[in-house]
């Protein structure tokens, strides 16, 4: 792990996002947020919810990131720009599910999970396919230490190593077991609707449902 950790900016202040945001500061990042209206329309809900945050224009906080997460309402995904992701590390922390959502035509494709047309979406980026299967009440409440008896898995999908492992590190730093697959295909395991969708396990029993070799 390098000594300064990634700057993370957050796309998103409701549930998801402002449990991402909290967990990244406590694990030692700097985390900015952002949100649909201005930076001082966030502030006083971050100083409550996420303290430790900057909330930013969402332009100047993913211009500012390493690690860029999207935890942002899935209908507002297609209007976001693709040329200011460009280079960037992004985390798609969100889900498609039809009866929450509703039916989004933009993510009706034949044969590719929501997180692949994320990705084709922003091509110039790398998405990284995390965060996903967990709620976010899951999230806040079953983070430990590494090592922690009791310590829950997440999974991380991706087709750049590289970045892979710079999620990877988040996620343990934030209180997680990492359990890594091959592509950002096969983050298709993470969805509603697979068995381990909402279901909190530990790393040997994620890494057996999604027919991982589990880490040494």
């Amino acid at each position: 792990m390098n000594d300064i950790a990634p700057t993370i900016s957050v796309l998103g202040a409701g549930r998801v996002g402002s449990v991402l945001a909290r967990a990244a500061v406590e694990a030692g990042y700097e985390v900015n947020v952002a949100a649909s209206g201005s930076p001082a329309d966030l502030e006083l809900i971050a100083s409550i919810v996420m303290p430790g945050t900057k909330p930013m224009w969402a332009a100047d906080a993913i211009a500012a990131a390493d690690i860029v997460v999207l935890a942002l309402p899935l209908h507002r995904f297609s209007t976001l720009d693709p040329a200011l992701f460009a280079g960037k590390t992004v985390v798609d922390a969100m889900n498609y599910w039809e009866p929450i959502d509703g039916r989004q035509e933009f993510f009706e494709r034949d044969g590719l999970s929501s997180s692949e047309i994320v990705q084709q979406h922003l091509a110039a980026a790398t998405v990284v396919k995390t965060f996903n299967h967990l709620g976010y009440h899951q999230i806040e409440e079953d983070r430990r230490p590494s090592g922690a008896p009791g310590r829950r898995a997440l999974g991380v999908a991706g087709d750049e190593p590289v970045a892979v492992d710079l999620v990877a590190t988040l996620v343990d730093r934030i209180g997680f077991d990492p359990v890594i697959l091959g592509s950002l295909h096969d983050g298709r395991a993470f969805q509603p609707g697979e068995p381990v969708f909402g279901n909190p396990l530990s790393r040997t029993e994620l890494t057996a449902l999604v027919g991982q070799p589990a880490a040494a």
